[in-house]
């Protein structure tokens, strides 16, 4: 009886309806890491944590393989983000974090796809681990998914097919060497950068603007350049295999990191329209602390401050931190608007009235 239910179950719908295995897909994650990146940089946990969630809603049998095998470590990350905390409580996930196969014992034929897991331990062993390399060479022979995200880009950068490098006049990208150095806490540590290391390896390297979502599909390679990449490039792998992926709730990032792209190509009026709307289904600081970025990074050009303000202007409505407020004030009197820079300090003043920089800016502002 067990062996009739077992034909029902398995072998006749199969038959009958075609139905065939799920495609199976190895994430690949840094081994690198020490003591959660205190001591050395692991794996970005949200570049999983994301990906892998899609992977298993939309049915992907999925394997975690690293360089040595067994447990491998995050760097820090933000244990609050909703994706994160469905994975710390799901066992597999746990289970193959803990238990990593060591790339060494990968067989292409036993997968559909591989994802190279970014973070800035990538940087120091995927780029040189044979194993992974032979990996990636069988996976591209038989023209399966290879994706990488962020710094899991930098797997690709020392393949070399016959005596050509793998990634020659393929389109990529990457994390760039502008969010190195606007983000890139680590960077002046790595013996080179990856964006500079793919243009040398000949790739048709590409790029959006920082820190937004961008992705690259250049026949069965998809990359994304970011962390806020990280869904495009999951469910662009979905549609590559064949599939359409399953509708879901967008994150309150996802969202605010589009709602940054559409202001950021001059379209601040939608902006302001969604925000005014349903500003609550938005990371408000998220948004703020990229234009606060932004307008940092752009040091004395004036145009470039002014882009970024107009990103910080969008959640002053419904979002005050003292420490954006005043900085903003500043840049506004870079940009020669006193009478908003006068409106910022005193809204600090209103809520913290000790606020000696807040003060000090004001008191000059009048004299």
């Amino acid at each position: 009886m067990k062996n009739l239910a077992f034909i029902i179950i398995t072998i006749l719908p199969a038959i009958f309806f075609g139905q065939t295995k799920p495609a199976k897909i190895v994430m690949v994650v840094s081994s690198y890491g020490k003591e959660s990146g205190k001591v050395r940089p692991g794996f970005d946990m949200e570049e999983f944590s994301q990906a892998y969630l899609i992977f298993k809603t939309n049915g992907l049998m999925i394997d975690v393989a690293s360089p040595k095998g067994g447990k491998a470590e995050a760097g820090p990350f933000n244990k609050d983000k909703p994706y994160n905390k469905t994975v710390s409580k799901d066992a597999v996930a746990t289970r193959l974090l803990l238990q990593t196969k060591p790339t060494s014992t990968l067989v292409a034929e036993n997968y559909d796809a591989i994802y190279v897991v970014g973070g800035k331990g990538p940087m120091y062993d995927l780029v040189v681990d044979p194993s992974l390399q032979d990996f990636v060479l069988e996976m591209d022979k038989k023209n399966a998914i290879i994706s990488t995200i962020c710094h899991g880009t930098i797997a690709l950068a020392n393949i070399k097919k016959g005596d050509k490098y793998l990634v020659e006049n393929k389109s990529l990208t990457g994390f760039c060497n502008e969010e190195e150095a606007m983000f890139g806490k680590t960077a002046s540590e790595f013996p080179f950068l990856l964006e500079d290391r793919l243009m040398l390896r000949g790739a048709k390297y590409k790029k959006g603007e920082a820190m937004l979502p961008y992705m690259i599909r250049d026949s069965n390679y998809i990359t994304g350049q970011n962390p806020y990449s990280t869904t495009l490039v999951a469910e662009e792998i979905i549609r590559a295999l064949g599939k359409t992926p399953v509708y879901r709730i967008k994150y309150k990032d996802e969202r605010s990191m589009e709602l940054v792209s559409r202001a950021v190509l001059g379209d601040t009026v939608r902006a302001r329209e969604k925000l005014k709307k349903n500003a609550e289904n938005y990371d408000l600081e998220l948004i703020a602390v990229y234009g606060y970025y932004q307008a940092m990074y752009a040091k004395d050009d004036l145009e470039k401050i002014k882009k970024a303000v107009a990103i910080i202007e969008l959640v002053t409505p419904y979002y005050f931190d003292e420490n954006l407020y005043i900085p903003l004030a500043e840049y506004y009197i870079k940009l020669g608007e006193k009478l908003k820079a006068t409106d910022i300090l005193t809204i600090v003043l209103s809520k913290n009235p000790g606020a000696q920089k807040a003060i000090i800016l004001l008191t000059k502002l009048k004299e």
